[in-house]
């Protein structure tokens, strides 16, 4: 069965050139023009993702986002303008998964969709996550990749698919430092771009969902010049 996506813009020659792409290379596409209707449609739980502008009159893309992240944690993709950093920091840090600056190709948003399905169900095509066991756990903290589960403490883990996909590299790694790109082609289908703040993000907010260590610090540390490290204790 075909992935189906949620286009929202106001833009409808974009939204249907996009429409029009999406289907031929193989994706069922709805798509709609403001931001209520984008609340509502998203909610139903027919979509597997949605593409979402920022730029909307009335109900903009970043209130949007935040009144789906308020009920569910379907993958959200963002449409941002080229440069414009604080509207894609805003959107980052409220969950979304990921990013595409405008004017973006078809073709691009076609392989940034694929690449967050892909990893929304756990078929990352790596040696080491096929012979990964079933089970990831690091203390207090278990992930389970299959069913895309993760629980600290015995409690249930609020993730998005991006937190999910970065968590789980770094418990693989737990102890060592990994790469910001190492995170970025892992956690977002993509190689790292030169000031992309997209995994900072993230990172930060997976830190506020786990709890800090005995000394009070992060259980995910910067490492200078290297990356992230999840703290073993």
């Amino acid at each position: 069965m075909s992935a189906k996506v949620l286009l929202v813009d106001d833009d409808v020659e974009l939204i249907e050139m996009l429409r029009d792409y999406l289907q031929r290379d193989g994706f069922a596409v709805d798509a709609v023009h403001d931001g209520t209707t984008a609340v509502t449609a998203a909610l139903c739980g027919d979509y597997a993702i949605a593409v979402l502008d920022v730029m909307m009159p009335g109900m903009g893309g970043i209130e949007v986002l935040r009144q789906i992240r308020a009920k569910s944690v379907m993958p959200v993709l963002m449409l941002t303008a080229l440069g414009d950093d604080a509207e894609r920091i805003d959107g980052l840090e409220l969950g979304a998964d990921d990013y595409v600056p405008k004017p973006c190709t078809p073709r691009e948003l076609a392989a940034r969709i694929r690449a967050i399905l892909r990893r929304t169900a756990g078929a990352e095509p790596s040696t080491e996550a096929d012979s990964a066991p079933t089970v990831v756990s690091v203390g207090d903290l278990v992930l389970w990749p299959e069913q895309r589960r993760a629980a600290w403490a015995e409690q249930p883990l609020d993730l998005t698919c991006t937190e999910f996909n970065l968590l789980e590299v770094l418990a693989r790694h737990a102890g060592h430092a990994v790469s910001k790109d190492q995170l970025s082609q892992q956690g977002l289908g993509r190689a790292l771009s030169r000031f992309d703040r997209s995994i900072d993000v993230h990172v930060s907010s997976i830190r506020h969902k786990l709890a800090p260590l005995a000394d009070g610090r992060s259980r995910i540390q910067t490492v200078f010049r290297k990356g992230y490290q999840l703290v073993r204790e």
